[in-house]
């Protein structure tokens, strides 16, 4: 299904890794640790899935990453695009329970011990600025006609 896709992103080295997937190896790591604790946790077994839970995080992390359809994410991977998204929808509520891999509130903003450093980028619409019809060296005058 995935022709080792996994396993040849397991074997790049740190930077190509984060590059990638969008985080780096400790962080996968710690992901499907969370998954595999979900995992544990289910009561009924059920069908066994396509992909195994590295697969189904690698698999959610392309998706994250690169934006692309189910539908392409699943002719890559061999599965169907439903499929895709069914997996795609539970690595996100797994890792969103976890609560281990969430950006910090609002109220994290306005402590003093964080320091942010803000670049603003002025992008202001302002009128093109074009020389008058009728005035001016370099366009023609308008004739006065009136004697």
């Amino acid at each position: 299904m995935s022709y080792g896709r996994l396993e040849r992103t397991l074997e790049m080295n740190r930077t190509r890794f984060k590059r990638r997937t969008g985080i780096y190896p400790e962080t996968f790591a710690e992901m499907e640790a969370v998954l595999v604790e979900r995992q544990r946790g289910k009561k009924k077994s059920g069908r066994p899935p396509a992909l195994s839970l590295g697969e189904q995080l690698l698999l959610t992390l392309e998706f994250w990453r690169e934006y692309r359809t189910f539908a392409h994410l699943g002719d890559d991977w061999g599965i169907h695009e439903t499929t895709v998204q069914r997996t795609v929808e539970r690595v996100e509520a797994a890792l969103i329970a976890s609560g281990q891999f969430s950006l910090p509130g609002k109220k994290s903003l306005t402590d003093a011990e964080n320091v942010f450093q803000i670049i603003a980028v002025d992008a202001a619409e302002t009128p093109c600025e074009r020389p008058k019809k009728s005035s001016g060296p370099g366009t023609a005058g308008r004739k006065n006609d009136t004697p």
